[in-house]
């Protein structure tokens, strides 16, 4: 069953980049993205004032405004980007890649942000991951696709975007369900888009069936579907699978688009490609390495905690009971058994791809 799902994430998140594609030659990217968001925003909104009323309460307006402002980051700052590249002729194969290396960039920037550690794996796993997308970038741009080369600064952007988003989350105190996150950030999105494409003249949508085909598709397979099991992933397996399963959406973008758009796929494209998927390898192997190292410190933490308990109480079995004169045993042995929490890696943000929103 976990297979199956993984399967069926990976094909449902990687979808997002073909519906852009999909709806890129029909009409603006603002458009597709307003009419992707208005009427999932209403669903939602339904939902939220019906059904899941519950998960709403107790939440402060600071809250919800901290995940609007990550709904704005990780959605629609992050899809305009995406979509816009797209539309400029970057190939979707090429934009996932960009898109999967927030992991990796997120873990590396975990250091100085957020004060975790970050070991020579990790720093080794994105210098692997940048060349990778080098590569492909390379080969793109290459193929005589005609497309301008500050084209593929685009998809860099909403990376970013998107790694902004996750910092911004993590600082976060409050632990908001994804059903309620979900709604804030598709409300969000749809308000965004729908002030741009009021501003641009872009309201209006075309009345071409591949136009509706792509929202349906966006809004069906992208978001419920890649959005939904993601976070039933995420409850069964851990953030580090889903992180893992987040770096084959490259190769599964790349492949589709080249069969069903005719994009670029050469040897270079296979060449990066693997060099993005050895970089999961390297960082995935170093955090398995580390939760064992982790793992056994604490056993032996746990049998020293054991030792001292059982040596205090021999000692007060040979001792006098406590009187006013009686010094009082120090706590050393228990303290120096302490052991530091392993930190929480930093996942994938639940909204990292065009699946998601």
């Amino acid at each position: 069953m976990n297979i199956l799902l993984s399967i069926a994430f990976v094909g449902a998140w990687s979808s997002g980049f073909i519906g852009a594609k999909l709806g890129s030659g029909s009409a603006p990217t603002i458009t597709l993205l307003m009419w992707r968001f208005l009427p999932l925003a209403v669903v939602l909104g339904v939902v939220a004032l019906t059904a899941t009323r519950a998960s709403w309460r107790g939440l402060t307006p600071r809250v919800l405004v901290r995940q609007a402002a990550v709904g704005a980051l990780s959605q629609s700052g992050y899809l305009l980007t995406v979509y816009y590249a797209i539309e400029l002729g970057v190939s979707s194969g090429t934009t996932a890649l960009i898109d999967g290396t927030q992991p990796l960039v997120a873990g590396a920037l975990a250091g100085p942000l957020l004060g975790l550690p970050v070991s020579r794996r990790q720093w080794l796993g994105l210098g692997l991951g940048v060349t990778g997308v080098a590569v492909v970038t390379v080969a793109d741009a290459g193929a005589g696709t005609g497309v301008a080369w500050w084209a593929y600064l685009v998809p860099f952007l909403g990376m970013l975007s998107l790694v902004a988003a996750t910092f911004l989350d993590r600082r976060s105190r409050t632990d908001v369900r994804p059903m309620v996150s979900m709604t804030v950030h598709a409300v969000t999105s749809a308000v965004v888009f729908t002030a741009l494409a009021a501003a641009t003249g872009a309201v209006t949508p075309p009345a071409s069936g591949s136009f509706w085909t792509a929202v349906v598709w966006l809004v069906v397979l992208s978001t419920f579907g890649g959005y939904g099991l993601y976070w039933l992933i995420l409850r069964r397996s851990g953030v580090t699978k889903v992180n893992t399963l987040m770096f084959l959406m490259a190769p599964v973008t790349a492949v589709w688009g080249a069969l069903m758009f005719g994009e670029p796929f050469g040897t270079q494209t296979v060449v990066g490609l693997a060099l993005g998927l050895l970089a999961v390898a390297v960082v995935h192997r170093g955090d398995r390495h580390d939760h064992h190292d982790n793992h056994d410190n604490h056993s032996h933490h746990d049998r020293d905690d054991r030792h001292d308990r059982h040596r205090d109480d021999q000692d007060r079995q040979q001792l006098p009971a406590p009187g006013p004169f009686t010094p009082r045993r120090s706590g050393w042995h228990r303290a120096r058994s302490s052991s530091r929490q392993p930190e929480r890696p930093v996942p994938a943000t639940p909204t990292a791809g065009p699946g998601s929103g």
